[in-house]
């Protein structure tokens, strides 16, 4: 009998610490998932997640994922939504390599470029110029053509201008 009390006990204890190690996972993926919250943003840009010159362009690939949307930057190994950054100057081209897809991406009310929503698909590719500094969260959503209730995706992501 006290086996299996040791046994319950050693079971719970395992439990317990499985959920905490996951709260405090989540917790540090949260943290570095918003780069804007951050005191100094342009400090995480590098040449490994910077896309493009104020001499080369810089494409944004959005796309309709499985359960939401995704922009891609032209960044090697760049992952869907990741935070990327682009030096005041360049040239941006939001795109879609999707065929017969629509997509939106709003930048809310502050906005690096001259423009307020950057509106586009796949034959309509939308460039326009960073011209202000600074950390910028944008939401990006992606329907196909067609689409009814419930087939667009949309998600946030961000966005950084360095000087």
């Amino acid at each position: 009998m006290k086996f299996f009390q040791h046994l319950a006990m050693r079971g719970a204890l395992l439990a317990m610490s499985l959920i905490l190690l996951a709260q405090v996972t989540q917790a540090q993926d949260e943290k570095s998932r918003y780069a804007c919250s951050e005191a100094n943003p342009a400090s995480i840009c590098t040449a490994s997640n910077t896309c493009g010159s104020s001499s080369e362009p810089c494409s944004v690939d959005v796309k309709r994922t499985a359960n939401s949307a995704s922009a891609t930057p032209s960044i090697e190994d760049a992952k869907g939504n990741s935070t990327f950054c682009v030096k005041a100057g360049t040239s941006v081209t939001w795109k879609s390599d999707t065929k017969h897809q629509g997509f939106i991406v709003d930048m809310g009310p502050k906005t690096p470029f001259s423009t307020g929503d950057i509106i586009g698909g796949s034959d309509k590719s939308v460039s326009v110029v960073a011209k202000t500094p600074g950390c910028y969260k944008y939401s990006v959503g992606a329907c196909l053509s067609g689409a009814i209730y419930g087939m667009c995706g949309n998600s946030m992501a961000e966005l950084i201008v360095v000087p």
